[in-house]
């Protein structure tokens, strides 16, 4: 049964793959049913039957949820599958994007209810449009300094060496930057861009540089290939040594105002089922990565499950999401203002609940 319902749910979501969203935002219980029939759940009477003890609420309100094809998502597989299953207190459908500007767009139009984007993004587009929220952040950091080595083992060890990365201009590149000057050593790092990672991986065999800076689940996955490199530094552990007001932050959930001015409740019950839900992959990450796999997020399943434990899922809220991403979004200002938008949010960035 477990298997069934990760392939009802790769079918669902690959259907739905960045599709137009329905412009009703509440759903009756038949109408949730008939949707998910419509997305490859087999009707009722088949052996496929979703269980009784599934059933969704009669007052189930329905979100249209865009992600990004990345650890965002894997935070959220176990959720949209219970979601499938007329298991959660909303129905979520879902919608998973290759790129940020998909996602954004969708929030602009109003396609999007709730979306999980990378954390600058949402900071730029407040600062040019408005009309939502931050509810949570999703991910923490994915980078990492992957060695074809055993010569570092701090920030400081990277002195005199060169380090191969993507992302030049971008948020990878002012998070190392800040850590290189946070230990002083910033002006003795050489850092060589490439425009993939595959190249960064492809560098650091040769004499140009056996240091690279990648992302998971990149990370696992290149080590599955080379069983010669290590992850040498975990960028969130020396941004935890550096900074006790803000965190490295990959990704945020944000939420349309009109939707939390609208749903108060049900977004309330979202971010309870959301964090639930990131505890349920991270505690089952086999079954968690299953899924992953069956959706393309990552190739193979057992790349995935071994990769979970470095992605930083994450659900945090309140004031303490308010903290974290506040001091974060300084960092990235105090390097390039451009980097979120050219100004720091104003207060109603911010949704804590209170």
């Amino acid at each position: 049964m477990k298997r069934i319902f990760c392939i009802l749910l790769a079918a669902a979501l690959l259907l739905s793959l960045c599709a137009c969203a329905n412009d009703e935002k509440t759903a009756t219980t038949a109408d949730s049913a008939a949707a998910t029939t419509a997305a490859g759940e087999a009707p009722e009477g088949s052996t496929q039957k979703t269980p009784e003890s599934t059933a969704a609420p009669a007052n189930r309100v329905s979100f249209n949820v865009y992600s990004l094809k990345g650890p965002t998502t894997m935070g959220l597989v176990t959720l949209l599958r219970d979601s499938l299953m007329g298991a959660t207190q909303n129905e979520y459908k879902p919608n998973i994007c290759t790129g940020a500007d998909e996602v954004t767009a969708a929030l602009v139009s109003g396609d999007a209810d709730i979306a999980l984007l990378p954390a600058n993004a949402a900071a730029t587009l407040f600062n040019k449009a408005g009309g939502f929220s931050v509810v949570a952040i999703n991910t923490l950091g994915v980078l990492y300094v992957v060695e074809n080595g055993e010569t570092v083992q701090s920030i400081d060890d990277l002195a005199e060496k060169t380090v191969c990365m993507t992302g030049k201009g971008t948020t990878p590149e002012y998070a190392l930057r800040f850590l290189l000057a946070a230990h002083g050593i910033e002006d003795k790092v050489t850092l060589e861009f490439k425009s993939e990672p595959q190249e960064v991986v492809a560098a650091m065999g040769q004499d140009v540089a056996n240091l690279g800076v990648l992302p998971q689940p990149f990370v696992t996955a290149a080590m599955a290939q080379n069983d010669k490199l290590r992850m040498a530094l975990d960028f969130n552990e020396e941004w935890a040594k550096v900074s006790e007001d803000s965190s490295l932050i990959t990704g945020v959930t944000v939420v349309r105002n009109e939707v939390l001015e609208q749903y108060p409740d049900a977004v309330a019950a979202f971010l309870k089922e959301a964090a639930q839900g990131v505890e349920n992959v991270k505690a089952n990450p086999k079954e968690a990565a299953e899924i992953i796999a069956e959706l393309g997020i990552v190739a193979k399943a057992p790349i995935a499950e071994k990769a979970l434990p470095f992605c930083g899922l994450s659900c945090i809220t309140g004031q303490e999401m308010k903290t974290l991403l506040s001091g974060y979004l300084q960092t990235l200002f105090d390097q390039n203002p451009k980097a979120v938008g050219g100004a720091m949010p104003a207060d109603e960035f911010y949704y804590t609940g209170e």
